[in-house]
């Protein structure tokens, strides 16, 4: 196929013409049967190999296998890779690798009818795509609704057990979703014990991988691509039950609330994952968590904590899939139950503090504890000493002695905290105490919004902490309260006339 091939292609005579001709019936074959197949045939007929790579998903197709991360880096930086012949086709980029004896006409006719052939392939599969992703959007609905069964019955997995969630949001949102779905190529026929399963909902994209108890990372690593590539932000949450899909849902936004553009995908478990609590001594902080939270269901610590991750009422409303209102109406409800007042900063601290706690009260005997707590009280009260009230001696709005007035808790909070200037340490504690809202804050300073502005971002670069983390405010709230030497009153804040300020 030598120097005949060559001459043949160059002339474009009647040899090469029915060459090309067998050459393009055979590609047309495969295509028909699968992109796989297509990019196969297209390897053997330039007698090397050849590679569809994706930007998000690296190499989608590769024949043999091997040659995947030699196109991949191919498609990155062709000028390095000058033997290649390259073709845009269908979002992704063609490399084609020829051997020395295969004439570059003839690689170039191989590439040119290829990139074609999975162009039209791509098109037809945007045709059916709406469908599929409606399809894709209702099942992960009857997932939420809590319809389990149906879904793995659909999806003919009966080793699904578990579920991956992942929330992603960003103005470039649409086009992410036809980037992930090619990368991903879903079917809603299992793979290998998984199955993804994506729909925008409400402004964002949600993807569900179902799978058997853990996952091989490849939806993690695609999401990451997906996400510096985009510039959105996206929270992540499992594995789980897949019984518990609504529990995941919901983390899954509160994490993204903690999302930035240096930390684009957030686990649920690392949020408001905790410098503090390592620190705190295990017993007398799990019984006191044990007994702040008694009186909660899990339904009810799981908002709580959803909220409080997520800093607001309507973000935690978006994040539950409930109304506003709703969420208000169960915090009000709950502020009850646990007799607290849940608009005060250092309550939320403290109910975070609760929550992170890593190990319930013991629970071996709690009839047993009850009982001598109970037995205590009344002793007490005969005794004529004045026992606390109703709730018991664990209170939200105090913690026990001995569980933040302990060196390494000191050692701590001086770490984060120390250093700061009166100004802005004051201005810092004022700013916490309003929820994070500057316009209060500013009012109770007297001083105008820009310059608490200008402040807060001080005090952000001096703390190298994210101060839109509503869990990282909880704790510097704390480490603030374990430092304090004064009032940290804006009455203290220095000043030197009109609305200005001094440095001491």
């Amino acid at each position: 196929m030598s120097s005949t091939g060559t001459t043949d292609h160059g002339a474009t005579g009647p040899r090469g013409a029915r060459h090309e001709r067998d050459a393009a019936d055979r590609l047309l074959r495969a295509a028909t049967r699968s992109g796989a197949h297509l990019i196969a045939e297209a390897a053997s007929l330039v007698q090397g190999w050849a590679v569809l790579a994706d930007p998000i998903a690296g190499a989608v197709y590769s024949t043999p296998a091997a040659a995947a991360a030699d196109g991949v880096h191919a498609a990155a930086a062709p000028r390095e890779h000058p033997h290649c012949t390259q073709r845009p086709a269908a979002g992704a980029v063609l490399v084609l690798a020829a051997a020395p004896t295969v004439p570059p006409g003839h690689a170039c006719h191989v590439a040119t009818t290829t990139a074609a052939l999975l162009e039209v392939r791509g098109q037809r599969a945007a045709e059916l795509r709406g469908e599929q992703m409606r399809l894709h959007t209702t099942l992960i609905r009857l997932l939420l609704a809590g319809h389990t069964a149906a879904v793995t019955e659909t999806l003919g997995g009966n080793r699904l057990t578990h579920v991956t969630v992942y929330r992603l949001s960003g103005v470039d949102l649409p086009t992410a979703h036809e980037v992930l779905w090619r990368a991903v190529r879903p079917s809603l026929a299992p793979y290998a014990d998984a199955c993804t399963l994506m729909g925008r909902r409400d402004g964002e994209l949600v993807v569900a991988e179902l799978h058997h108890g853990g996952d091989d990372g490849r939806i993690l690593r695609l999401v990451s691509r997906l996400s510096e590539r985009h510039h959105l932000l996206a929270g992540m949450a499992g594995p789980l039950p897949l019984a518990e899909m609504p529990t995941a849902h919901s983390d899954a936004a509160a994490a993204r609330h903690s999302a930035t553009p240096d930390r684009r995908v957030v686990p649920a478990d690392a949020v408001g994952a905790s410098r503090l609590t390592p620190l705190l001594p295990t017993a007398p902080y799990t019984r006191w968590a044990g007994s702040v939270l008694r009186p909660l269901s899990p339904a009810h610590q799981h908002l709580l904590l959803v909220w409080l991750r997520t800093g607001s009422k309507p973000r935690a409303a978006a994040a539950l899939g409930l109304s506003a209102g709703t969420v208000r109406a169960r915090i009000r409800d709950l502020s009850r139950l646990l007799g607290a007042d849940l608009e005060d900063a250092t309550v939320r601290a403290h109910l975070l503090l609760a929550l992170r706690a890593p190990a319930p009260a013991p629970a071996p005997a709690p009839d047993d504890d009850d009982s001598d707590s109970d037995s205590s009280i009344n002793t007490g009260s005969h005794s004529g000493s004045s026992p606390p009230g109703p709730p018991g001696p664990a209170r939200l709005e105090s913690l026990p002695d001995g569980l933040l007035d302990t060196e390494a808790v000191r050692t701590w909070a001086n770490g984060l905290v120390g250093g700061l200037e009166p100004h802005l340490r004051i201005a810092l504690a004022c700013w916490l105490r309003h929820h994070a809202r500057t316009a209060p804050a500013a009012a109770e300073l007297h001083v105008h919004r820009t310059t608490l502005a200008g402040w807060l971002t001080q005090c952000a670069e001096h703390l190298a902490r994210n101060l839109a983390d509503a869990t990282v405010r909880a704790e510097i709230h704390l480490a603030l309260r374990a430092t304090r030497t004064g009032p940290d009153d804006p009455a203290a804040l220095p000043r030197r006339g009109g609305r200005t300020y001094r440095r001491l």
